[in-house]
């Protein structure tokens, strides 16, 4: 199956029959690798049965071909369609010509190939090798000995070259060289990067590079298998220190393709056929897949991929390396000419064309294109009891100048060959080494012993993600947060854990020595993580030590000898592969030769333990169990296994597809929760604290990749890129045809009861289609793949994902329609506990929609909620209305005359903040006692109130003819507390921010704070500041709320103020703190008397000054805004600048104190006022930004 992907393939003399050279890789379950090294060539077809079937065939194919080109204008020949003119009898004549096979007039030949099975990937000598034994038979000299004597020499008799050092052993004819790197150095790859470099341009690789390490899938597609092979190697290689841990098949069999369907990662490499068209390969998903066609020098890559570090020098870096070598980095596109379309080529032009060489077969299924035809079907059947089946025919073009000649290459091209593979490998390790310097300090080492580590490794944090990021250049993050999340990373930090109890994975030895050389060379620089890039500084040394092993051999093998065999069987035959003696090949030499002294079973079995703990490193089954178990997902379905494949094997497998599918749904719902339940998780003991924007986001992400993926399974039909986006779809119009007939299933919430005011935000309609609907109103966003992510992404932040998908898959119909029986949405048990895992996620609160799409428009929902009972519903005054979110405002906005609800839509505003809202006092209803004010997305359905509970009108309250009012969003627990939280308050509860209450009470009877609450009040509105600005920058809430919201610091300072303060005079006129400010400010504008010393003078002369002119400027904007709105904007203003510990001070020594305070106000107390100034200064080190909408207007 790996040796021929194809099968058997058929040529004449006319046709092209030079050998051609592949290789192939079998990845064992516990990981390990075996390589394969193919040489397949032709050889005449000496059996007349088999050589008249063909012509039978062919006769049968003409008669048919001959009256379809007559019939229509074009005939296909396994997709090579090559169109013929209607009637033009020389196109006719040509492919008649090339098309045929005459038993007198040509030879048949077949094809045949030899193998050598490696443990290590020895491909150059491998490949001389099997290109002098293949010399040795078709010379027209009999090779010096049989054939038996060099293959048992190399099968028994050649060692493996120890590490670090070079071995010759001998061909037929010459002398072949192998070296293996040293303990220290980077691992054996023998396959040359040159190639994949020229094939695919270095941009391009690089961003497969990416893909490959963020454990996409990323399938290879190209005619030539080698090709697929050194490109697949070639980036595997270039993970190091990782390891790629999911299904590795770069040569994907035909009877494998079903393994494309895989819901994990994959790395597999598909052979194209000449013509087929890119857009007609059904891929079962392609939301997360990376596709490279080698041969025509271009890739598709993922959506939202982010950038390596350091790109843009690291190709440059690269870049440098290449042109040394005369490489150019966009590679050679001369290489991809065997991509040149060839549809319009007849045969004849195909066979001939010099252009396209080093075309492998292709393979023309004769009988598939005839089927149907009664006489043709009789006559394969006639030919099959002949005893052969002969259904494909193969043509190939001449193979390129460079394959043709099968002399050696040159030693010194291999030598530039492997100095450049191995200074490529220095430049992308080195990367690794700067990114993960101290990777060391962030594993978290909690386990004792082994045997509890493996138990508990799935309950286990092993690494300190959100510290690590935290530690990182910004320009790192976007990569950074998703690849630690990959299995490769995990792997990676487990077998750090592991290496305190065993021997260290050789991956990992190599990788620490090298940041311990770069420790010691930086010894004096701090470790400090910059961006800065750092090149790799030890090219020389590595293409040195390679170069110095190829020149001085250090072992050489035994010479190939002639053995105990029977004389005369084996003859020479030119042209035909001997039949081999199997016993003498059966049992390994006798003689007592340094290199042979352990018998072959015993040195072979050494090699696969030794490799077997170079993966695993475990010596018990035990062990294995649970380490296969610790490594979680992907691992139990890591590859498919080639040699059996019935349809139990095939179910099988699916069924750990689907288990894989629903362990990682727990894994990475479980994973959200914690990370984002924070400190109350770890107080319970779940792990880390913290969970940056960006990590969520990175989860997010994983989480939409993974529903792709489950989306994908076992998909009856593929449409679209997006399997889910595309089952939404069906589900759409399924529904929209039954809207008309019955009402669809819409879950509208609970008819909501009219408050007091008849006022209230109306139900939001909550469904799946109208989710969609919203999608795709979105010109935003361009792809299916883009609207899925959407789509989820607004289905978590409504928390109604879980519900949605539910609802989705309840049309089993539909569900029947577009999946096998074996997909995982059909297995019902796996699918409602994946739902279940999702319905988790309803516990947090997540943005992850309204933070990523910000510049989309969005329709905003308002309602005004007047306290009728005190006032009337409706001013006669005009009305007006600000919004503002984290990401903007809206502008001052009308409120229409008599209407207290309004909709309005502007871009996305972010997380609502403050409403400004206030009129013009006209008319003769002015006064105005507003409740709150309510605002809903209507998008999201995120509702937040904005409580105010004061009036709006000259002469009453404050005079204030326009207020801010601080948001907090409504968490909707049930539908019930909806209405209530919508509705007005009874009258007998005092209307709402209970803070307000303090500085004047509608009703009178608020019982006033103690001195301790104000000072406790104090402490935590300034502590809840600092914890703000310690906090990550994505991760920081909102500092308007911490400053003007209902326990922030205005309200606390309004505490301290209202302490012990005269506010109720004769007649009750009340008077505010603003009053006390206006006269403290009369009196430092007239006075002129300060301390006694000099420097106290004028400190207190600066400070007074600053005071009144921030007071002015706060009293002279062009604002309606009443007195206490006046202390929440000259507090805002004192704190962004740092000045209130100057003016607290000012304003307890002032002389109206005691006229406006009461002797134990805390004001007139000297240690409260120092305490309160300390707690102050704690502010001082922080660049504290005011939100526009706080002092809009005020220039100071």
């Amino acid at each position: 199956m790996l040796c021929m992907p194809k099968g058997l393939s058929f040529r004449t003399q006319t046709d092209n029959r030079d050998p051609q050279f592949h290789s192939f890789i079998i990845t064992r379950e516990d990981g390990s690798r075996t390589y394969g090294f193919v040489l397949t060539f032709y050889e005449e077809v000496t059996s007349k049965q088999i050589c008249t079937a063909m012509q039978t065939l062919y006769q049968m194919h003409n008669a048919e071909q001959y009256s379809s080109v007559y019939a229509s204008s074009s005939c296909s020949m396994d997709s090579l369609a090559s169109s013929i003119d209607e009637g033009d009898a020389t196109s006719l004549a040509k492919l008649q010509q090339y098309n045929s096979y005459d038993i007198s007039r040509d030879t048949l030949y077949v094809s045949k190939c030899i193998c050598l099975i490696a443990p290590l990937p020895f491909m150059q000598a491998s490949k001389k090798f099997l290109i002098q034994l293949y010399k040795a038979v078709t010379s027209q000299q009999p090779p010096p000995l049989p054939l038996e004597s060099y293959i048992h020499n190399i099968l028994y008799e050649v060692p493996l070259p120890p590490p670090g050092r070079s071995l010759k052993f001998y061909g037929v004819y010459e002398p072949i060289v192998c070296q293996r790197p040293g303990p220290n150095e980077l691992p054996l790859s023998d396959y040359p990067l040159r190639e994949a470099f020229e094939l695919l341009g270095l941009e391009n690789l690089v961003q497969i590079f990416t893909c490959v390490l963020l454990e996409m899938q990323i399938l290879l597609y190209s005619q030539d298998y080698q090709r697929l092979m050194t490109v697949a190697e070639g980036i595997t290689t270039l993970l190091f220190p990782f390891q790629w841990q999911h299904v590795y098949v770069p040569i994907l069999p035909a009877s494998l393709l079903h393994f494309l369907d895989a819901p994990v990662p994959y790395l597999m490499g598909l052979q194209s056929k000449e013509g087929t068209d890119r857009s007609k390969l059904e891929l079962p998903q392609e939301a997360n897949l990376c596709f490279v066609d080698i041969d025509n020098h271009f890739i598709e890559l993922p959506e939202e991929l982010p950038q390596f570090p350091n790109k843009l020098e690291f190709i440059q870096e690269i870049s440098e390396v290449l042109l040394q070598f005369g490489i150019p980095p966009e590679g050679n596109l001369h290489c991809s000419e065997s991509a040149t379309k060839l549809k319009n080529l007849v045969l004849n032009d195909l066979v001939n064309d010099k252009k396209n060489g080093n075309i492998p077969s292709n393979t023309i299924h004769m009988y598939e294109l005839l089927k149907g035809n009664e006489t043709i079907a009789r006559l394969h059947a006639l030919a099959k009891r002949t005893g052969v089946t002969v259904d494909k025919m193969t043509i190939t073009a001449p193979m390129a100048e460079k394959e043709r000649n099968v002399k050696l290459q040159c030693e010194e091209e291999e030598l530039r060959d492997y100095k450049l593979n191995v200074q490529l490998r220095e430049v992308f390790a080195n990367r690794f080494t700067q990114m993960f310097a101290d990777y060391e300090a962030f594993v978290i080492q909690a386990a004792q012993d082994m045997e509890s580590w493996l138990t508990n490794r799935e309950q286990m944090q092993n690494f300190d993600k959100a510290s690590f990021l935290s530690d990182q250049p910004e320009p790192y993050l976007p990569f950074l947060s998703h690849f630690i999340e990959t299995q490769m990373f995990a792997t990676f930090i487990d077998n750090k854990i592991m290496s305190q109890w065993e021997e260290k994975d050789p991956f990992l030895r190599v990788f620490d020595s090298r940041i311990e050389k770069i420790r010691l060379y930086n010894v004096r620089v701090p470790a400090l993580r910059t961006s800065i890039y750092q090149k790799c500084g030890t090219l020389k040394e590595a293409a040195q030590s390679i170069e110095q092993r190829l020149m001085k051999i250090d072992h050489t093998a035994l010479h190939p000898h002639l053995l105990d065999m029977k004389i005369g069987q084996g003859k020479y035959e030119q042209g035909f592969f001997p039949k081999l003696q199997s016993d003498v090949l059966a049992t390994g030499p006798t003689n007592n030769n340094r290199w042979a002294n352990r018998s072959a079973t015993a040195q072979r079995r050494k090699d696969r333990l030794r490799q077997h703990s170079e993966h695993i490193g475990l010596d018990n089954d035990l062990r294995e169990k649970y380490m296969q178990e610790a490594r979680s997902l992907g691992k139990n379905l890591r590859q498919p296994k080639l040699s059996d494949l019935s349809p139990a094997v095939i179910a099988q497998t699916n069924w750990k597809f689907v288990e894989g599918l629903l362990k990682e749904c727990r894994m990475k719902t479980k994973r959200m929760l914690v990370e984002k339940m924070g400190h109350e998780a770890v107080e319970l003991g779940h792990g880390e604290a913290n969970i940056t924007g960006l990590e969520e986001n990175t989860l997010i992400a994983s989480l939409c990749d993974l529903l792709e993926r489950i989306w994908s399974h076992g998909l009856q039909v593929k449409q679209g890129k997006s399997a889910l986006w595309s089952h939404l779809l069906q589900y759409q119009e399924r529904e929209e045809k039954q809207e008309h007939m019955a009402e669809s299933p819409v879950a509208l919430g609970p008819e909501r009861r009219k408050s007091d005011t008849g006022i209230t935000l109306p139900t939001l309609r909550v469904s799946l289609i109208h989710d969609m609907r919203h999608i795709q109103n979105m010109s935003e966003i361009k792809t299916d793949v883009g609207r899925a992510r959407a789509w989820i992404r607004l289905s978590l932040e409504k928390k109604l994902l879980s519900q949605h998908l539910k609802q989705l898959l309840s049309n089993q119909a539909l569900a029947k329609k577009l999946y096998k029986r074996y997909a995982f949405l059909r297995c019902e048990e796996e699918r409602e506990q994946f739902l279940y895992h999702l319905l988790s996620l309803n516990a947090v609160d997540y943005f992850c929609f309204t933070s990523v799409f910000t510049t989309i428009m969005i329709p905003y929902r308002s309602v005004i909620i007047p306290i009728k009972k005190l006032s009337n519903a409706i001013t006669t005054s005009n009305p007006w209305i600000c919004v503002s979110g984290e990401l903007g405002d809206t502008g001052i906005m009308q409120i229409p005359k008599n209407l207290l609800e309004m909709t309005f839509e502007c871009q996305n505003l972010g997380k609502l903040t403050t409403v400004q809202i206030g009129h013009d006092n006209s008319g003769l209803l002015a006064k105005w006692l507003v409740d709150c004010v309510m605002v809903r997305n209507e998008i999201t359905g995120h509702t937040y109130k904005f409580p105010c509970g004061r009036w709006l009108g000259k002469g009453v309250d404050d005079g204030s003819l326009e207020r801010i009012l601080i948001g907090e969003l409504i968490t909707s627990t049930s539908d019930d507390d909806l209405g209530k939280q919508c509705r007005t308050p009874p009258l007998q509860k005092s209307p709402t921010t209970a803070r307000r209450l303090s500085i004047t009470s509608l009703t009178g009877k608020n019982t006033k704070p103690n001195a301790g609450q104000i000072q406790e009040g104090i402490g935590e509105a300034v502590n809840n500041i600092v914890k703000h600005f310690h906090k990550p920058e994505k991760e920081r809430g909102s500092l308007t709320v911490l400053l003007c919201g209902e326990n922030g610091l205005v309200a606390a300072l309004e505490q301290v103020f209202h302490h012990g303060f005269k506010s109720a005079r004769i007649f009750h006129k009340n008077i505010f703190i603003w009053d006390f400010i206006e006269k403290a400010v009369a009196y430092f504008e007239t006075t002129d008397q300060f301390g006694d010393n000099e420097e106290d003078v004028l400190l207190q002369r600066s400070s007074c000054k600053t005071f009144c002119h921030y007071v002015n400027a706060v009293s002279s904007a062009p604002r309606n805004i009443g007195k206490d709105g006046k202390f929440q904007i000259l507090v805002c203003l004192g704190t962004r600048d740092h000045l209130l510990p100057q003016w607290i001070p000012l304003l307890a020594e002032c002389p109206a104190i005691t006229r406006m305070y009461e002797e134990n106000a805390l004001l007139r107390d000297r240690m409260t006022v120092n305490s309160l100034l300390r707690v102050l200064q704690t502010l001082q080190d922080f660049n504290i930004i005011l939100e526009g909408s706080l002092i809009k207007g005020v220039d100071v």
